[in-house]
């Protein structure tokens, strides 16, 4: 049977342009654009092509039908009103206003979604879907239960609506022939059917947008609906007691909680999930706080003509906020009741309602409904109120939240199919919202604790126990310190604080009026006319600052505020991520969105604490700074830019590379303390001269001075400029530090004879004018100096005693016992000399047995009694430096010997240039692996731990080099 119905669908011919205008007429919409194709717009099997032969088939049914059925609406009416408000250039709202970018793809990814739907339900051999092949005029009965279904189904008069509803146009039931018989009977007492008929077609053009035929026909009906309307608005206050009672009661039941009682398991609480046939008919898409969801929702009103909008929020003010923008946006005539049993409207109507409402009426609303919008669709995830749409299988759904991507998981169970995103990052980064700058605020001594508060974890995300969390921020001296940083800082500019509970927000209030602050504390046991006046006293500039626990971080806009400070830290990115959507609306002299985090300035993206490094996912924090969006130097900000920066990433290799590239901007106090010592190794091994005195000034804060240890050894030993070396010798003397100074003379006796030379000076000289250590280690420090320059000891000997020679050539030609004894003489005649001199012999003295090399320490030992004497005594035997004349500049062509003395000068100003711009290579080599081993028992630490700090620091400058 497959075969020959491809082939019928392949010959069908495009239906007469009569046709496809009675068809366009009678369902308000266009079947073919400007400049379109019909063999390509109406190929057959096409989504287009089957919504015109559904409504020719309607036509054909009922000549005289002045609105499409039901199914026909549910199926058909917002794909066709999709594609007519996406066929122009500049798709645009009832009062002209064009939609953006982010807004026009919210409303064509869900054009491809339904389009793609409506291919995978292609129809059968008998041209219908089996998706619409029973729609239904209430909501589904099942959630009413078996016993109210039945009662339900007895009413003859609704059981009639159903089944009118549900049959086929082309089975002609007999009921809904009757009811439209009757209503048009009634209708041509009052008009000349073809006196309209003409006006009707001559009005009609292909490229407009189709009018309803039934205008003035449905004057009534209208006109009712807007009684009804103005009568609902009048009534509210009398009704809003009782409306909000009955609200926090429906709201308390169907709300996720925000933790699990214990002892509940996670197996326990997770229900299989049932069948969800309707899935495919539920989108989401994601627009940040600030960027038009509103007018987006409003895009999907635009394109359905004649099927019903109902808009579901989850608070009162923002049904009055829906109104307020429908109006202003040209849908006031659109604007409904609540339709329930039995009701129906062709002419597109719009309702605003709760999800409290939705839930109270499940099974009761009206099939007129073809499309869902349901706003912070993140609300909608409670039990109740998601068995509700799964339930409700006629209409399509649309979500729309700023926080989809935060609790995605829970977001695509009920929606399943996401069209567009556009989250914080893309919309500052377009300019659509402010940019958002941040300061971290470290909360101090008393409310240190917050990583104690136990955490609570709900159906949708995971948040702090605010029992706790208020108990421990609700203190007098914290409210007055917030207060007053608050008018330091921020004087004069709107805010909004969140904080720990209500009780905590009035307390605060307090504080900040007392600091001469125009605060005001809400919450929701505000009343809401007293709320609605305080609300506009802050759009009016009366307030400054408003303080509540969680009341405004949704469904309330306010572009003049400009900071938002997170006293009471949340747990949740999506409650984080709605307080921050606060301040991100753009407003006449905001420059940006600035963030307060009451948090350390080093804290990490791991930590349970969400900030919007975190949020954001950001490497580096700095104070003040941009942290999304564009950065625009000049006027108009209203926070200091600190210079310096802190790695907030939790990546190893991510924290790595923020050390590479801002290694001289690093904050190093508010590092861990195996950072710092990371920092100080690769500062000693990059530090260049120009930078020597800024890197020592970075170390300010070590008071043990186990960083700067850690920095003049690295320094020391993978420094590639000589002179820096030789300067970082000087600071270890003049820190007086015994293991780095013993680390030290491990090192320079690596080095080259000229450079251990004058290592050597340098390292005499500070024990000659310093006490560094225990007198036995300054005694074998300058032996094991007088040891690198031994050449230079014998030099002077030789010259001023020449038997030094014949000594010196009997100690080394010499072997067994005879090397002792010849070692025992050196020693005698050495004792006869003055104590330069006797200092010089034993210096250039080499043993080779253990049994001379035990007679030399000896004497040794008894001659360094004084150990700064002996120093002095072999430091005076160094050749002193030619005095220099004035500095003269090098010319060529002097001679050999300048020649020579002149590319040596040249390659140690070379080596100097290099350790000021070192490439790539040479500062590989300079993070060599190499942590000094004398430091890692300093500071008071314990060996294993001065072990596992030095392994830490090898393994990352390994990392480096690699």
């Amino acid at each position: 049977m497959a075969e020959p119905t491809s082939v019928a669908l392949a010959a069908a011919p495009i239906p007469s342009t009569a046709e496809i205008s009675r068809a366009e007429k009678l369902v308000r919409e266009r079947f073919l654009h400007g400049g379109e194709d019909p063999a390509v717009a109406l190929a057959p099997g096409s989504p287009r092509r089957r919504a015109l032969d559904r409504a020719l088939e309607e036509l054909r049914a009922d000549p005289k039908a002045k609105h499409p059925s039901t199914a026909w609406r549910r199926e058909f009416s917002l794909l066709l009103g999709l594609e007519r408000l996406l066929s122009d250039s500049e798709p645009k709202l009832a009062d002209g206003t064009v939609l953006s970018a982010h807004q026009v793809d919210a409303l064509s990814g869900t054009l491809a979604a339904l389009l793609a739907e409506a291919q995978r339900t292609a129809p059968s051999g008998n041209g219908r879907a089996a998706a619409s092949a029973s729609p239904e005029l209430l909501a589904s009965a099942d959630i009413l239960g078996p016993d109210e279904e039945e009662d339900t189904n007895a009413n003859g008069g609704v059981a009639a609506a159903t089944r009118g509803a549900d049959s086929d146009p082309r089975d002609g039931s007999d009921q809904q022939d009757k009811e439209e018989e009757e209503e048009e009977e009634a209708e041509e007492l009052l008009e000349d059917d073809d006196a309209d008929d003409a006006e009707d077609d001559d009005d009609l053009e292909p490229v407009q947008r189709a009018a309803p035929e039934e205008e003035d026909d449905d004057d009534d009906e209208d006109d009712d609906l807007e009684d009804d309307v103005d009568g609902e608005i009048a009534d509210e206050d009398e009704e809003q007691a009782e409306e909000e009672a009955a609200e926090r009661e429906s709201e308390s039941e169907e709300e996720p909680r925000d933790w699990v009682e214990e002892g509940e398991d996670e197996e326990d609480s997770l229900a299989d999930q049932p069948e969800d046939p309707n899935a495919a008919k539920r989108f989401w898409f994601e627009h940040a706080t600030g960027a038009g969801k509103t007018v987006a929702a409003l895009g999907f009103v635009e394109a359905t003509q004649t099927g019903g909008v109902l808009i579901l929020t989850h608070r009162r003010n923002l049904v009055d906020q829906f109104h307020g923008e429908l109006r202003d946006r040209g849908y006031s005539k659109r604007i409904s009741r609540p339709l329930l049993k039995g009701e129906d409207s062709v002419k597109g109507p719009v309702t605003v309602e709760t999800y409290q409402w939705f839930v109270r009426n499940a099974g009761k609303i009206s099939s007129a409904y073809t499309i869902v919008i349901c706003d912070e669709a993140h609300t909608a995830l409670g039990e109740k109120t998601s068995a509700a749409i799964r339930e409700w299988t006629g209409p399509i759904f649309i979500g729309m939240t700023a926080t989809g991507a935060l609790i995605a998981r829970h977001v695509t169970d009920l929606f399943p199919t996401q069209t567009s995103r556009f989250d914080l990052a893309q919309a500052a980064r377009r300019g659509v919202i402010a940019p958002l700058r941040c300061v971290r605020i470290s909360p101090g001594v008393g409310v240190r604790t917050i990583a104690k508060v136990p955490l609570r974890r709900g159906e949708v995300d995971t948040e702090f126990d605010q029992d706790e969390l208020a108990k421990l921020l609700d203190q007098q001296p914290f409210n007055v310190a917030v207060a007053n940083l608050y008018k330091t800082r921020f004087n004069g500019v709107p805010g909004v604080v969140y904080a720990a509970g209500v009780r905590h927000a009035y307390n605060l209030a307090e504080a900040f009026r007392a600091e001469g602050i125009k605060a005001q504390g809400v919450s929701g046991e505000t009343p809401k006319r007293e709320l609605a006046e305080i609300l506009a006293r802050y759009e009016r500039g009366d307030i400054d600052v408003l303080i509540n626990a969680q009341l405004l971080a949704e469904g309330w806009n306010s572009p003049r505020a400009t900071v938002c400070v997170h006293l009471a830290p949340t747990a949740s990115k999506r409650i984080y991520q709605q307080r921050v959507g606060r301040v991100t609306r753009r407003h006449p002299g905001k420059e940006a969105g600035l963030v307060v985090d009451f948090v350390h300035p080093a804290t990490k993206n791991d930590d349970p604490v969400v900030t919007l490094h975190s949020l954001l996912d950001r490497d580096v924090y700095r104070g003040g700074a941009i942290v999304v969006g564009p950065v625009r130097r000049g006027r108009g900000r209203r926070m200091r830019v600190e210079r310096r920066v802190l790695p907030v990433c939790v990546e190893e290799e991510r924290r790595f590379a923020v050390f590479e590239r801002e290694l001289w901007r690093i904050a190093v106090e508010h590092l861990d303390y195996g950072e710092q010592h990371l920092w100080a190794a690769l500062a000693g091994a990059r530090v260049a001269p120009t930078g020597w005195r800024r890197a020592r000034a970075m170390l300010h804060f070590d008071r043990g001075g186990e960083l700067k240890s850690r920095f003049l050894i690295t320094a020391v030993e993978r420094n590639k400029n000589p002179q820096l070396r030789m300067r970082a010798l000087t600071d270890i003397a003049a820190l007086r530090d015994p293991d780095a100074f013993d680390t030290a003379i491990d090192i320079i006796g690596g080095w080259p004879r000229e450079e251990r030379k004058e290592a050597s000076k340098i390292m005499l000289r500070a024990l000659v004018e310093r006490r560094i250590g225990r007198r036995d280690q300054a005694t074998a420090w300058i032996w094991r100096l007088a040891e690198y320059t031994r050449d230079v000891h014998e030099e002077y000997a030789v010259q001023r005693w020449p038997e030094t020679k014949r000594l010196l050539g009997l100690l080394v030609n010499s072997a067994g016992g005879a090397h002792a004894r010849n070692a025992r003489r050196l020693i005698h005649a050495a004792r006869k000399q003055d104590r330069r001199l006797a200092a010089a012999l034993l210096a250039a003295a080499l043993a080779h047995t253990p049994e001379a090399e035990e007679a030399l320490r000896g004497a040794r030992t008894r001659m360094a009694r004084k150990p700064p004497a002996l120093a002095r005594e072999l430091l005076r035997n160094f050749p002193k430096r030619r005095a220099r004349n004035a500095r003269r500049r090098r010319k060529g062509g002097k001679g050999a010997a300048n020649g020579s003395n002149g590319a040596s000068r040249a390659q140690a100003a070379k080596g100097g240039s290099a350790s000021e711009a070192p490439t790539e290579g040479v500062l590989n080599e300079a993070l060599a692996s190499g942590a000094p081993r004398a430091v890692d028992h300093v500071g008071g630490l314990e060996p294993a731990a001065g072990d596992k700090l030095g392994r830490d620091v090898r393994e990352a400058l390994d990392h480096a080099e690699q």
